[in-house]
Parts: structure tokens; sequence; C-alpha cells
């Protein structure tokens, strides 16, 4: 089975940076941990007008996208 690590909306950061949207993982906890460390260093290193968190969809992790700063 496969397991996706989704980013919700491509703010304009991610877009610049070329970001890919969706990441594919063949191990459930896996993609956790990457969805998990992937929102941190969007936390950190992008321009601070958006705050990123992780949200388990069914067996996917999404990384959703609020305004406001980390």
């Amino acid at each position: 089975m496969e397991y996706h690590v989704v980013v919700e909306k491509m703010c304009g950061c991610a877009k610049r940076k070329g970001m890919p949207q969706i990441k594919t993982f063949d191990d459930k906890e896996n993609a956790y941990r990457v969805a998990r460390a992937w929102a941190q260093e969007l936390n950190e290193t992008f321009c601070g007008q958006h705050s990123f968190g992780v949200v388990a969809v069914d067996e996917n992790y999404v990384i959703s996208v609020e305004e406001g700063s980390y």
C-alpha cells in the first residue's frame, strides 16, 4: 500500500522553491515521520506568513497551511 504526504495549499514560498506537492511512501510510519519533519522545516525556513501542521486524513498525511506565523 502507498501512503501520501500532501501539501494542502502551495503558498508562494513553496512555488518559488519548486517544492513538490505530494510525496509517496511504502511505509505509513515513515510517511508520518517525513510529514512532521517537512512541516517543521517549512515553519523554520519559509517567510513566516503561514504556519504548517500535519493532519491525518484516512491513510495519508496532509500538511495543513494556516495564516499566521509559526
